[in-house]
């Protein structure tokens, strides 16, 4: 199977149509898995075609990046490498968000010795902070363009408006959010924006933190390392409660010969040509599963049928505790 490949928008940016989320590798979803075998994992995905993959400073902190530059250090031309700055993790780290000019700069440099790599491709502002003028965010990244250590700037979970501005001073290549049939809060206002201004659009938690794929039953239980822990939609009430998600999924999947994550990734592909998904896993078999999702074909009558369908549905629980939904972060 031959993987295709998609544009950022108009940054001419082209990576694989399905890319790589690599912050489960070792981070937030249970004990971390041996590092070697994740590293042999990153590597399977290039030899599948997978070129796109999405790490942060934040994952570990550091060692996420760490993982990730060192499996794929040998394909370093083939693939494009997308990390993100935002929180404050330097010595004396109080926490929070900080998006100074100074502190991006630092991570920048750290970034790049823990990803071996000369430039980053894509640089994410992983959350706003309200604290510093997002044109002064954009017009840091656009400095580090210039001076050649970044290449594409990009945003993760920004407001309209905000993405507006920060685009003015520096195009935005892709926007960063979370976004899956039942996260679909993006086509309010950012999937617009984003056709408008010819950005591209990276959804996060594609298959829903894993509830997508159907294989989450009520009885799931979560370990004190997996953030789902914490997360109102993955009580055994709303794990219950969602059922009719999958579902859905999985009656369009018997038409299609596919499993629900094929379908919940194929609706993703099928909204947008500058969308792509970047499902994570720790296991080959499901990175093979998700990268066949490509070859799934839903036709404007199966869109339409899941649309109205889903309409119909509701879904218990939010996104993440009220605590840090106005932060959103992961």
């Amino acid at each position: 199977m031959t993987m295709k490949t998609r544009k950022l928008g108009k940054s001419g940016l082209e990576v694989s149509a399905i890319g790589f989320g690599c912050m489960g590798l070792n981070y937030h979803r249970g004990p971390a898995p041996d590092r070697s075998g994740m590293i042999a994992l990153l590597r399977s995905a290039v030899e599948r075609g997978v070129t796109f993959f999405d790490t942060a400073e934040v994952y570990g902190p550091f060692t996420n990046e760490e993982l990730v530059g060192e499996a794929l250090e040998p394909f370093r031309d083939r693939v494009t490498i997308a990390t993100k700055f935002g929180f404050d993790l330097g010595p004396g780290a109080t926490s929070g968000l900080n998006s100074r000019p100074e502190r991006i700069r630092e991570m920048v440099e750290q970034s790049l010795q823990r990803l071996r790599v000369h430039a980053i491709d894509l640089l994410y502002q992983h959350r706003v902070d309200p604290n510093v003028p997002i044109e002064e965010v954009a017009g840091t990244v656009k400095e580090l363009i210039a001076e050649g250590k970044v290449k594409h700037f990009g945003m993760s979970e920004p407001a309209v408006e905000t993405l507006r501005r920060a685009h003015a001073v520096l195009p935005v290549t892709a926007v960063e959010s979370e976004y899956s049939l039942w996260w679909r809060n993006p086509e309010k206002g950012v999937l617009p924006a984003c056709e408008e201004l010819g950005i591209g659009f990276v959804p996060y938690s594609p298959l829903g933190r894993g509830y997508l794929t159907g294989k989450i039953t009520e009885t799931a239980t979560f370990g004190v390392n997996d953030n789902r822990s914490n997360l109102p939609r993955f009580t055994p009430e709303a794990l219950k409660a969602n059922r009719p998600v999958i579902d859905l999924l999985a009656e369009i999947g018997r038409k299609k010969h596919a499993t629900p994550a094929q379908i919940a990734l194929a609706w993703l592909l099928a909204q947008k040509p500058w969308i792509v998904p970047i499902p994570g896993t720790t296991k080959l078999s499901r990175l093979e599963e998700n990268i066949a999702a490509i070859r799934v074909e839903l036709t404007p009558e199966d869109l339409g049928h899941m649309d109205t369908a889903f309409s119909a549905l509701t879904v218990l629980g939010d996104r993440y505790p009220s605590a840090i939904a106005a932060q959103t972060g992961r």
